[in-house]
């Protein structure tokens, strides 16, 4: 499985959210600790917002730890929201275009899991999808088709309900055709004035996700750490795994829920799927 991180904030050098931590993305790209693969090796990507409203990405398929190219970029972009993935691929192929994050008008999205048996589910599941909105579809992963199905059924009017319903037409169709546990995810996406953050799995057994504490009770914890003191009042990271080991730093996203982010704080809500009907 994949490895993903989230930074909403002051603007700040990509370089510093990427490489500097101790247990920074690109470390993890090797050394993850708490993913299914130990190395994640399957292409990286970044997307971040900037001037306008329209995201960039950068995407590739070399491992992000061995990728001059990201170093490069890293040292000059500046973003108040940063999405940063390293995938390790479930099936489909190392390609550019199956590389989080994906990207749709000012939406970004990335994902950390499966869709169980994709490629038998695959053709019902983008019957699915809005003829308008099918053509941009560029990759074959189920990440891609999450992203679309979710954008079908109202993604930038209402992202709760939406990933709901995507969900929820991936178990009910999973359970039609033999797949009783069809759903392992971690989900982000933004619109870049808001974040929503999803953990969920058909199970109940959801792959790791972590967001950061109060960073002005962080730092009065721990002034001796520098790169604290670089951070303001708003600023939140959410990670697969912890960036660094200090305690009180990080708490787990529960279960089957999702959050909002934004200028008015957060808030953590339970994850019901709405089946089709």
């Amino acid at each position: 499985m994949c490895r993903w991180m989230v930074y909403v904030g002051d603007p700040l050098v990509v370089e510093n959210l990427l490489f500097r931590p101790v247990h920074s993305l690109i470390d993890q790209s090797l050394h993850s600790r708490l993913g299914v693969e130990t190395t994640n090796g399957d292409g990286f990507g970044i997307g971040w917002y900037g001037l306008g409203a329209i995201p960039a990405v950068f995407k590739d398929i070399n491992p992000a730890w061995n990728d001059p190219n990201l170093r490069e970029i890293a040292r000059q972009i500046r973003t108040p929201l940063l999405f940063a993935h390293i995938r390790a691929s479930t099936g489909t192929p190392v390609q550019r275009s199956n590389c989080h994050p994906f990207r749709h008008g000012r939406w970004l999205w990335m994902h950390n899991g499966a869709i169980v048996r994709f490629a038998e589910l695959k053709r019902d599941l983008m019957s699915v999808v809005d003829p308008s909105l099918y053509p941009e579809i560029e990759g074959s992963t189920d990440s891609e088709a999450l992203f679309y199905l979710a954008l079908t059924y109202g993604l930038a009017e209402d992202p709760p309900g939406a990933v709901a319903r995507a969900v929820g037409l991936v178990e009910d169709l999973g359970r039609r055709r033999g797949v009783p546990r069809p759903v392992q995810m971690t989900v982000a996406t933004s619109n870049g004035e808001s974040l929503w953050i999803f953990r969920y799995s058909s199970e109940g057994r959801t792959r790791s996700l972590y967001y950061s504490t109060d960073v002005e009770q962080l730092q009065k914890l721990y002034p001796e750490v520098e790169v604290l003191r670089e951070l303001g009042p708003a600023t939140r990271f959410v990670v697969s795994e912890p960036l660094r080991d200090l305690p009180g730093a990080w708490k787990e996203v529960p279960e089957s829920s999702w959050a909002v982010i934004g200028p008015g704080g957060h808030k953590i809500r339970p994850l019901t799927p709405i089946g089709p009907g």
